[in-house]
């Protein structure tokens, strides 16, 4: 919100001596989000004046039109005589007023003006458009025309008021009412302790059986309907320049005088008004929901189609206006060819909620919608009409027609009940009963209570509170204040929330982290110290990815919460995966030269619950119960942790070192194992097959918990097609688990290793199977066979060749290493763990001992 000093000044009388700084340091002590004052003019410099078009010749020779002019500036530029002024714009005409620029004069931008030799002529001055003035956009399309009236030679940048401070203001959505002058007025006579000059205090008419025809269908979503007519407007009449002036400082683009002042009264009072040109409008003037498939084109020149929730003004044609958003093409006053002469002026209260999905939906939104969107005071559409009519009648030369029509759906003021040192147990200040009365009275509110009588109001006839409770009467136009937390901090923030002590909490000694905190800790500094590089992406995807992924129509990961109020309509669900955000990161790192990547993440995924549950509001008074929270807890999806691993390009530099390697399913296997080792927990490694990787290079990932398998993620190559529709690197490999599940499978304590006093005993072991049986197979079988002598065992070598092997068959080659606790092994010992381990493979999988 763009808040003109000058316009702000004739609601409040701020001191003379106070600067634009000055206002914005008192707007931020009671609250409101002050970003930036803006100095108009400040760099200007006349003399600026208004002049005359006495004559225009046109130069020829040129490739653009060229003219030159004499202007009377009268006694500006110390002689009386005519101006010679070189100029290309052509929208101006002898006998035109116009804004001249003189030699010695410094514009926005600091662009000095001399008298310059151009186009064969000595050109003294320039004649200004409002782009050279800073005054933004007029639709004028090029010089400043002036109105007749004006005095030749007088000073432009007083006429135009091109020196001013703008405040700009960034209105969060719980402070709506500050989207308009009345409302930052307010707020800055509170901070002033300055009586406020409300501009909605006027003199409306009652409603009478004579107003224009108004029908409305659905009073939940418009509960306040009032329409005036004005008629005889005077189609020539113009917007005068303060109007234009303040709608441009205020950031919005005069357009013409009807359409102008229903914004200038928005501005000015927060309502927002809708003008209808009387001859367009057929019959009466409804309120309803849009019948499916409707349409109406909206002034923006788009035709839309219409959803059934969508609020839409009516005629009895259909519809004319989207409520609350924006009005349509077919009743548009129209300022170009002089025909509109009656007005119809609709100032309505529209549901919030009704009003932001109607703007979301059709991705229009308006300076009227952001305000309903807000909250807008219900009580104003009265004052707001009245003010439309009476600026209509003062500029225009209409008639306000006797007729005035009120549509009120019946409502009762919001009342709150707030315990009298409610304020002080919030802030752990004491305010005392006079400071929270004195506060909440200031805001507007009407405060009922034990001390009624001595803070002058009296009680007549309203409930009361006890002797330690207000019942506080909300104004309308505060939208926001629902409960006695929000009064408190209306309270708070007025008497300053620099006045707050600053107060360390206390927390018990000893807890420290918990068992599964330490675990995610040393999951992500384990794979850090591999080489992995933790990315953290969004948790937010769209469901075409499970498709891009190759996964089943009936795969459980399709199963997504969907938010009701997405950031984004492409990412509209909550990740089942961590895989889409990793690989994203992994893409646009690529793409921008990093080719070596190793990306790790560990974070929540969200799966939906069997049963839906509706959550519960917590109170904010005391501690919810632990039933309370549980409710809570079943309302939510479950959201396990998953970790995940992306790797591409080298996984090893070569150099004077050696060759190097790129990153193969090995290593995504590989940091598998890392994070189990870190759980104390044996994961099972096996041949699978899922959704986005390779078939035959996939590895499934297993654990055992309370003696049941449970497969817990997959490992290894992404399938080329996955590669190339996610435009990823060729031989990409990725990794992911449930961290928790590896968790459950794993010891609370993890055990160090045992470091014997005793050698140990190497034998190496090589084994032909068949092509098709996985190596994890046979180690199983030999680390089963080996007894409990075998301490470790690692494949080191795996051959094929059809002529020494014969065909469908490969050589698995394994070191065995044996130690005993308690003794040195002999050869003996040694040597019989590794034959009853090798024939227990021989056995189990048909190995035979290579020769």
């Amino acid at each position: 919100m763009r808040v003109p000093l000058s316009w702000l000044r004739e609601y409040v009388e701020l001191p003379a001596t106070q600067t634009g700084r000055d206002v914005q340091e008192k707007l931020i002590s009671v609250g409101l989000e002050v970003e930036s004052v803006e100095q108009l003019g400040a760099d200007l410099k006349g003399p600026l004046v208004v002049g005359q078009v006495l004559t225009i010749e046109e130069l020829e020779g040129f490739k653009k039109p060229i003219r030159f002019c004499t202007v009377d500036v009268g006694q500006a530029n110390g002689t009386g005589e005519p101006q010679e002024i070189v100029c290309g714009a052509r929208n101006f005409a002898v006998g035109d007023k116009v804004v001249v620029v003189l030699p010695g004069a410094v514009l926005p931008g600091g662009f000095a003006i001399a008298a310059r030799k151009t186009y064969g002529k000595v050109s003294h001055g320039m004649i200004c458009s409002s782009d050279e003035l800073g005054m933004g956009n007029d639709s004028s399309q090029g010089i400043i025309v002036l109105p007749p009236e004006c005095e030749v030679g007088s000073d432009a940048i007083e006429l135009l008021q091109l020196v001013d401070e703008i405040l700009d203001i960034a209105v969060t959505p719980d402070r709506g009412y500050c989207l308009s002058l009345r409302g930052v007025a307010r707020e800055a006579a509170i901070a002033y302790g300055l009586p406020l000059l409300d501009p909605a205090l006027l003199d409306v008419p009652a409603a009478n059986a004579f107003g224009y025809p108004v029908q409305v269908a659905d009073s939940l979503g418009c509960d306040r309907f009032t329409a005036r007519t004005v008629t005889g407007l005077d189609p020539e009449a113009r917007s005068p320049i303060w109007l234009k002036r303040r709608l441009q400082k205020a950031g919005m683009r005069p357009i013409s005088l009807a359409v102008d002042i229903t914004n200038y009264v928005m501005l000015e009072l927060g309502q927002p008004l809708h003008a209808y040109d009387r001859s367009r409008v057929q019959g009466t003037v409804g309120v309803r929901r849009a019948e499916p498939g409707e349409e109406l084109t909206t002034l923006d020149g788009v035709t839309r189609t219409l959803d059934a929730e969508d609020l839409v003004i009516t005629d009895d044609r259909g519809p004319i206006g989207l409520a609350g958003v924006m009005g349509g093409a077919n009743t548009e006053i129209d300022d170009t060819d002089g025909t509109t002469t009656e007005v119809v002026v609709e100032a309505a209260h529209f549901d919030a909620i009704s009003i932001a999905r109607t703007a979301r939906r059709h991705k229009l939104s308006s300076e009227a919608s952001r305000r309903f969107e807000r909250g807008v005071d219900p009580q104003a559409a009265s004052a707001a009409a009245q003010r439309t009519v009476d600026l209509l009648v003062l500029l225009a030369g209409g008639t306000a027609d006797a007729g005035v029509t009120e549509v009120v759906a019946p409502s009762a003021p919001r009342t709150i009940t707030i315990p009298v040192n409610h304020p002080d147990r919030v802030a752990g200040v004491e305010y005392g009963r006079e400071t929270v009365v004195r506060r909440l009275q200031e805001i507007g509110c009407d405060v009922f209570g034990d001390s009624a009588a001595w803070n002058g109001t009296g009680t007549g006839g309203r409930e009361t509170g006890g002797p330690d409770e207000l019942v506080v009467t909300v104004p309308s136009w505060r939208s926001d204040l629902t409960d006695p937390n929000d009064l408190a901090e209306e309270v708070i923030r007025l008497e300053g929330y620099e006045n707050l002590p600053s107060t360390l909490p206390k927390p018990p000694a000893g807890l420290g982290l918990t068992e599964r905190q330490r675990l995610y800790r040393r999951a992500g500094r384990a794979l850090a110290g591999a080489g992995y590089v933790e990315a953290l992406s969004y948790p937010f995807i769209g469901e075409q990815v499970f498709d891009q992924f190759n996964l089943a129509a009936d795969d459980p990961n399709r199963r997504v919460v969907k938010l009701v109020n997405p950031l984004s309509d492409e990412e509209p669900a909550l990740r089942t995966m961590l895989l889409p955000g990793l690989l994203g990161a992994l893409r646009r790192n690529d793409g921008r030269g990093s080719h070596d990547l190793a990306l790790f993440e560990t974070g929540l995924v969200f799966e939906p619950r069997a049963e839906r549950a509706v959550a519960v509001r917590l109170p904010v008074d005391r501690r919810p119960t632990d039933a309370e929270i549980a409710s809570l807890d079943l309302a939510l999806p479950e959201q396990p942790r998953h970790a995940a691993v992306v790797l591409a390009g080298a996984r090893e530099q070569a150099g004077w070192w050696g060759k190097g390697r790129p990153a193969d399913w090995a290593d995504a296997v590989e940091a598998a194992r890392l994070l189990a080792r870190e759980t104390g927990t044996d994961l099972i490694v096996r041949k699978g097959q899922y959704g986005p990787w390779h078939p035959g290079r996939c590895a499934e990932l297993a654990v055992v918990v309370d003696g049941a398998e449970r497969v817990i993620g997959y490992a290894g190559e992404l399938h080329p097609g996955v590669l190339k529709t996610l435009g990823l690197p060729e031989r990409s490999c990725a990794m992911e688990l449930d961290l928790d599940v590896l968790e459950q499978a794993g010891t609370p304590l993890v055990q160090g290793p045992r470091i014997s006093a005793f050698p140990v005993a190497t034998q190496d072991v090589a084994l032909v199977v068949d092509t098709g049986v996985p190596s994890t197979d046979v180690e199983a079988a030999l680390r089963e066979g080996a007894g409990e002598l075998l301490e470790s065992i690692r494949l080191f070598d795996v051959y094929e060749n059809a002529e020494q092997l014969g065909a469908g068959k490969k050589s698995l080659a394994y070191a065995l290493r044996f130690r005993a606790a308690d003794r040195t092994l002999t050869v003996d010992e040694a040597s019989a763990a590794r034959d009853a381990a090798v024939a227990l493979a021989g056995g189990r999988v048909g190995a035979v001992l290579r020769g």
